[in-house]
């Protein structure tokens, strides 16, 4: 019983500090370079997270190929595939943002089962998928009149960055990490702001410090508490309920991030919009059931396996 309270409420914290985060990018963006801004980011995560883990007893340096992949596809996919998110968010409200991220546990599902070997899909997880992919269809919306418009262009690029998310956290649980979390978090987060940097110089973005304060209260939340506290509540999460079920976090965040993001800052949510969401909704309700009932009664992944 206190393990399953325990796991809802690392699911509601975790939404709560990813649904707030897509406010600070929006308001981040006001002054900051697209990119750059990503790289900050996780410049802040990986010094805390890296020294957190330095300060700890246990092993903190990847050293073998378990780890070294995984760190690698966290840098580059789970941290690095954001830049698409902050650029996306130039165009796209902060509340659509955060919808669009309920494709993520689809995704994940679709990269599982080509690279996780327990995974099967049914004929029931087939309509699920379908489902979502609709869903997505009435959220983005693309047409010949405005597929090229900034705010569907926006919308995609999003889609990529959801794409690339859900890739990185199905190869981490693919290559079985032992490192501990703070040191695995921390180096995906030293690896991927290290290519968003790279990306940023090579662009021609021009290279700024925050120095108002929205901007650096804006970096401050992404870093500390977006990131740095939050990657540590989702590896824990990815560790004992794996992928897909940890997934089921992107239905929450849009909540978070929509109310949030009317409140403040006078955003709206088109009726279509919200049938989307909850046709994607439906969708992973499909594909997923049996994990969904394994998070409600608290059994962990390890336990599931060990029942197959």
């Amino acid at each position: 019983m206190n393990r399953r309270f325990l796991t809802i409420g690392l699911f509601g914290v975790l939404a709560t500090l990813w649904g707030f985060s897509f406010l600070a990018i929006s308001v981040g963006l006001e002054s900051l370079e697209p990119i750059l801004f990503a790289a900050f980011r996780y410049d802040i995560a990986a010094i805390l997270l890296l020294g957190y883990a330095l300060r700890s007893d246990t092993a903190w340096c990847p050293t073998d190929k378990p780890n070294v992949g995984a760190v690698l596809a966290g840098g580059v996919f789970l941290v690095g595939a954001n830049a698409f998110l902050f650029i996306g968010q130039q165009t796209v409200s902060s509340g659509m943002a955060a919808i669009l991220q309920s494709l993520l546990p689809i995704m994940t599902s679709l990269w599982a089962v080509g690279l996780l070997p327990e995974e099967r899909i049914s004929a029931t997880d087939t309509v699920g998928i379908v489902l979502g992919f609709i869903g997505v269809g009435l959220i983005i919306r693309p047409n010949p009149a405005n597929l090229l418009g900034n705010d569907v262009a926006g919308r995609l690029l999003i889609f990529i960055q959801v794409t690339g998310v859900a890739l990185g956290g199905v190869l981490i649980q693919r290559f079985k990490p032992t490192l501990d979390k703070a040191a695995l978090s921390g180096w995906s987060m030293f690896t991927g702001g290290l290519l968003l940097h790279v990306v940023s110089t090579s662009i021609g973005e021009t290279f700024s410090l925050p120095t108002g304060t929205r901007s650096s209260a804006a970096v401050a939340y992404l870093g500390i508490f977006a990131t740095a506290i939050a990657f540590l509540i989702y590896f824990t999460l990815l560790d004992v309920r794996g992928a897909l079920e940890t997934s089921l976090v992107a239905y929450l965040i849009p909540i978070v991030a929509t109310i949030v993001g009317v409140v403040v800052l006078g955003e709206t949510i088109t009726p279509l919009t919200v049938v989307g969401f909850v046709v994607v909704f439906i969708g992973f309700i499909l594909l997923k059931r049996r994990g969904i009932a394994n998070i409600v009664d608290g059994t962990t992944k390890h336990e599931e396996h060990a029942k197959q």
